[in-house]
């Protein structure tokens, strides 16, 4: 079986992204790839500025240049652009030229059809999930990427994602 190509979980929070990435790594046996915004917004109480995008985007690379080249990733540097953009109206132009040559073989793009759970790296009431998710749509297209959307309940995500990993595989063998 051809190795799995390196896969990015994305779209707005509160949509399952971590569990979805570390759930699909574990079974699939490959590393799963942190979200290093998480981790920062957390260390400051979710009080975050324009100053912090780059160093941000300067952790999140360093997590995924540590990582295997079949890995999941819970998300990449498109989602520090948009979440730049959304916030500060802007991202630093370093970051949209490394997210243009590091892009994941496939996205999985989660869907806003589950409920939103509160956490201290969120907004509070995920009112913003259906814009974010439109940006996210938005810039994977402008990022040329490949990208798949993942709905449904939590048992609908992860097999729809298995199926979609499936495929990947064996396009990326006959190639």
């Amino acid at each position: 079986m051809a190795p799995l190509p390196r896969i990015c979980l994305i779209g707005p929070e509160s949509t399952g992204k971590t569990e979805l990435a570390k759930r699909l790594a574990r079974e699939l046996g490959v590393e799963w790839v942190a979200e290093y915004a998480r981790e920062y917004a957390e260390a400051r109480a979710n009080q975050l500025t324009a100053d912090d995008v780059e160093p941000i985007a300067r952790g999140q690379l360093a997590l995924v240049e540590r990582a295997a080249q079949s890995a999941i990733l819970d998300t990449d540097l498109i989602s520090t652009i948009v979440y730049a953009r959304h916030y500060y109206g802007v991202c630093p132009s370093w970051i949209e030229d490394e997210a243009r040559t590091r892009r994941a073989d496939l996205y999985l793009l989660l869907d806003t059809d589950v409920e939103w759970q509160p956490d201290i790296a969120r907004d509070s009431g995920g009112d913003a999930r259906e814009d974010l998710f439109d940006a996210f749509r938005c810039a994977l297209d402008e990022f040329d990427t490949r990208w798949e959307i993942v709905s449904g309940d939590w048992e609908e995500r992860y097999a729809r994602a298995r199926h979609l990993l499936s495929s990947a595989r064996r396009q990326q063998h006959e190639k």
